[in-house]
């Protein structure tokens, strides 16, 4: 099967029309599968009748089979192919589950309230701090869902606007998911499951990692200079950790560096995060029985279905001839002057993003990355944009959408039309210089 596999990548996609005589025109299996696609992305985004994300993406890859716009071995390889990804999400979703259900990343909300010390620069620093942290070693979901929950709960606390806090955890989580391949799962996606050893990771990224937050952190201040003038007032005490949520603190830790020793040594991430998950849920489980039944009540197991059904899209894409295009594309991108090539490839990449949401165009970008011989610096600037240029819309990326969910169930107001015009800010000039630093 792997072998099969191999052979379909190396041949993504015949020529448009080829096979009526007239290169360059779609055929109507193109048109179709293109449609399918643009309507599943659309569903997933809007989530009409608030129908879950991951029943429209399993709906859509259905009709993809139902109407022969991809077969049935097509599908399955291409749900195949994405193993590696969903063990990494499992293993991320368990272990980031017990810790917020025993109150890990509350606790060290509290922390930085109390260090704050009433300045809301320094509270804002430090939770922007603590988002770097948690996207490098938990993922950029992990950043947009935990912590702006547990920042929602911490400044309950507290006498100020929540809004600088919320958009400071929904900004970092994409503009530091470029820090190690385990920050963000689209960077397995990008990769294609070979993702560089760490040291050639830090080697690539690390620089534009660093300009990327500190601009974004730059923006964001400049954004919110006048609410963060102002003191605040703390009026609850220091929270305690139970002995669970003390147990689910160390297994966090022991996870995080189990999947740094993965990532140094070479081993699978998506077996790696898996095994930490199950560990931290095993350990926790003993301390705290009721752990088990919660987490596996309460994880978003909903992404794993998401993510493979995109998987089955992008596999029908991949059978249409819609990629030839793109593979051409992108070689004519190659001839460009290098700083033309990867500014260029970034704006497309990022402009795909935030109308088609970053998961799909993570998949398609892997497609024509492994299909094409391309220097490094179109596949850097791909996964630059990918991960950084979300940060323009509220649909860029399903971290920011799940942000949104979180902050309408608590009242804070940020409209799709005001992360937009803070995305502007804080998107933009990052993104232009964080691709202009490859080298």
């Amino acid at each position: 099967m792997e072998d099969l596999w191999k052979s379909s990548r190396r041949q993504p996609g015949r020529l448009v029309g080829a096979q009526y005589g007239n290169p360059g025109l779609m055929t109507a299996h193109d048109v179709a599968a293109a449609l399918l696609a643009l309507a599943t992305i659309a569903l997933i985004i809007v989530r009409p009748w608030r129908i879950q994300e991951w029943i429209w993406a399993v709906a859509g890859a259905g009709m993809a089979i139902l109407t022969g716009l991809i077969s049935v071995p097509s599908a399955l390889l291409s749900i195949g192919h994405g193993w590696n990804v969903y063990l990494f999400l499992a293993g991320i979703l368990l272990f980031a589950e017990v810790a917020r259900q025993h109150g890990v990343f509350h606790a060290l909300a509290g922390i930085a309230l109390r260090a704050a010390r009433g300045s809301q620069f320094r509270l804002f620093t430090l939770f922007f701090a603590a988002g770097v942290l948690i996207t490098a070693f938990l993922s950029n979901d992990t950043t947009a869902v935990v912590l702006t929950i547990a920042i929602v709960a911490a400044l309950f606390d507290t006498d100020v606007s929540a809004i600088p806090y919320v958009c400071a955890c929904a900004f970092v989580a994409n503009a530091a998911s470029f820090i190690l391949p385990i920050s963000n799962p689209t960077n397995l996606l990008v990769f294609d499951g070979h993702i560089p050893l760490l040291a050639d990771w830090i080697v690539r990224f690390g620089i534009p990692s660093v300009v990327a937050i500190a601009l974004t952190y730059g923006s964001l201040l400049w954004l919110f200079r006048k609410t963060l003038r102002e003191p605040f007032v703390l009026v609850n005490e220091k929270q305690v950790l139970s002995n669970a949520g003390r147990a689910a603190a160390v297994m966090l830790g022991v996870s995080v560096l189990g999947l740094l020793a993965a990532n140094v040594f070479g081993f699978s991430i998506g077996v790696t995060a898996a095994i930490c998950g199950t560990l931290t849920l095993a350990v926790v489980t003993c301390v705290d029985r009721r752990t088990f039944t919660e987490t596996i009540r309460h994880v978003a197991w909903g992404i794993i279905p998401l993510v493979a059904g995109l998987f089955v899209i992008v596999g029908m894409l991949n059978g249409a001839g819609l990629l030839t295009s793109a593979h051409a594309l992108f070689q004519r991108i190659a001839t460009l002057p290098p700083h033309e090539a990867t500014l260029t490839t970034a704006a497309i990449i990022t402009a795909a993003s935030n109308i088609f949401n970053n998961l799909p165009v993570a998949l398609f970008s892997s497609y024509i990355l492994q299909a094409n011989t391309l220097p490094r610096s179109i596949t850097d600037a791909t996964l630059i944009a990918v991960d950084l240029g979300p940060n323009l819309s509220v649909t860029g990326s399903l971290a920011t959408l799940l942000w949104l969910i979180i902050i309408r169930q608590a009242r804070i107001k940020v409209t799709p039309w005001h992360f937009f015009c803070f995305g502007l800010v804080v998107c933009l000039p990052a993104l232009t210089l964080v691709v202009s630093s490859i080298r």
